[in-house]
């Protein structure tokens, strides 16, 4: 079973590379004619059921992965950034019959492609549940979250195209800058997928021992070389080298040198790319989205985020407070992960009362829709994987 929902995860990973081909053919390649001489581009159309039929194979894995496991498959780093991307798939999938947005379609798709991608960096094996997530409130907390959380990158995504058609790449400006950073940000998931799929490969891997935060001796196993390693680092084996630099007791290293590793990756990709296109990367990509209303794209952005903020409150904030009670008898207790959950609620009710009361539509929402999906990824990859707390079982 376990062997069965890999497989369908593999086909549906593949349908969305479809699905991304699909709708940049539709933009970029030729168009066709019906009956009555009207242009019609069909490949939208296709990519669209492509997408639908990939979203059917991940709730297929998603299913029989919890089949296997007795348990839903959201409970480390792998299944729930799978499952992240899964629901953004749906967000796409719900959205997209109302604006026919072939374009929105090429920005998510690749997302939701890198989002999976990601989450196979992480170990992939089944795992028995601890017992503060022996609950039913695991399933409804956390899918409830995830589900929030892919519609409102759905929001990020359109907010990214509206960013990209009406910003002039032609002259430096903050607002160039920033949007760059932002893509940058995009190749450093890219760079670190290609790393760790790279030195896997290679069957790289260093263990190290180290004084955890509670004074006592532990072993960390490294995927990726050591820039900076575990608390009193040594290595367990004499082949290798040291670290670098030594991290304090509270950082979770080896996660942080994989963050590390992935900036470096990043940087390399994006300065690549340049030399390539001799011009901003969204410069790029601008003649893809210049056929997009702007209008159109900020409606979209919009939506998408009223419909993803009141799910993500209930699975993030409220069921997450009535799980925090049944798991260690209080509904709120300054984790980390706790606050950063607030600060998203906080954010995104901030985008809703700035749009609806202040009127800040166009550029200035379009804005805060991408700042608020990085503060959604800091979340999940920063503050789960680097700071550690109650929630660093999720790994």
């Amino acid at each position: 079973m376990a062997q069965t929902s890999s497989n369908l995860l593999l086909a549906a990973f593949f349908l969305y590379f479809l699905a991304t081909v699909l709708f940049a053919v539709s933009i970029t390649g030729g168009r066709f004619k019906d009956k009555k001489g009207e242009e019609r581009n069909r490949m939208g159309t296709y990519g669209y059921i492509a997408s639908v039929l990939a979203f059917v194979l991940a709730i297929g894995y998603f299913v029989t992965r919890w089949m296997a496991a007795g348990h839903a498959p959201v409970s480390n780093m792998f299944e729930y950034t799978t499952f992240l991307g899964i629901m953004m798939g749906l967000g796409f999938v719900i959205i997209y019959p109302i604006y026919k947005s072939r374009v929105l379609g090429l920005f998510t798709m690749p997302v939701v492609m890198l989002i999976i991608a990601y989450a196979s960096v992480f170990p992939t094996e089944i795992q028995p549940l601890i017992p503060a997530l022996q609950t039913g409130w695991l399933q409804i907390h956390v899918i409830t979250t995830a589900l929030g959380q892919g519609i409102l990158a759905v929001g990020f995504a359109a907010g990214l195209v509206y960013l990209v058609r009406v910003t002039d790449f032609t002259k430096k400006s903050r607002k160039v800058t920033a949007l760059e950073l932002v893509l940058f940000g995009l190749l450093c998931f890219v760079g670190h997928v290609m790393l760790n799929m790279g030195f896997g490969a290679a069957g790289y891997d260093k263990e190290f021992n180290y004084v955890n935060e509670y004074g006592e001796e532990a072993q960390m196993t490294y995927q990726l070389p050591a820039i900076i390693g575990p608390n009193e680092a040594t290595l367990a084996s004499e082949e290798g080298s040291n670290p670098l630099l030594m991290a304090p007791d509270f950082i979770v290293a080896d996660d942080l040198n994989a963050v590390i590793w992935a900036f470096i990756a990043g940087t390399a990709l994006y300065w690549l790319l340049r030399l390539i296109f001799r011009k901003p990367l969204g410069g790029a990509l601008q003649p893809i989205v210049k056929s997009v209303n702007p209008q159109s794209a900020d409606e979209l952005s919009y939506r998408a985020i009223a419909i993803g903020f009141p799910i993500f409150t209930l699975g993030g904030l409220i069921f997450a407070m009535i799980w925090a009670q049944i798991a260690w008898t209080r509904f709120w207790g300054w984790d980390p992960k706790e606050v950063w959950a607030l600060i998203t609620f906080l954010f995104y009710a901030a985008y809703l009362h700035l749009r609806l009361s202040r009127g800040w539509q166009g550029e200035k929402s379009a804005w805060l829709c991408v700042i608020g999906f990085a503060i959604i990824m800091f979340n999940l990859i920063f503050v789960n994987l680097v700071i550690a707390g109650l929630h660093s079982y999720a790994m």
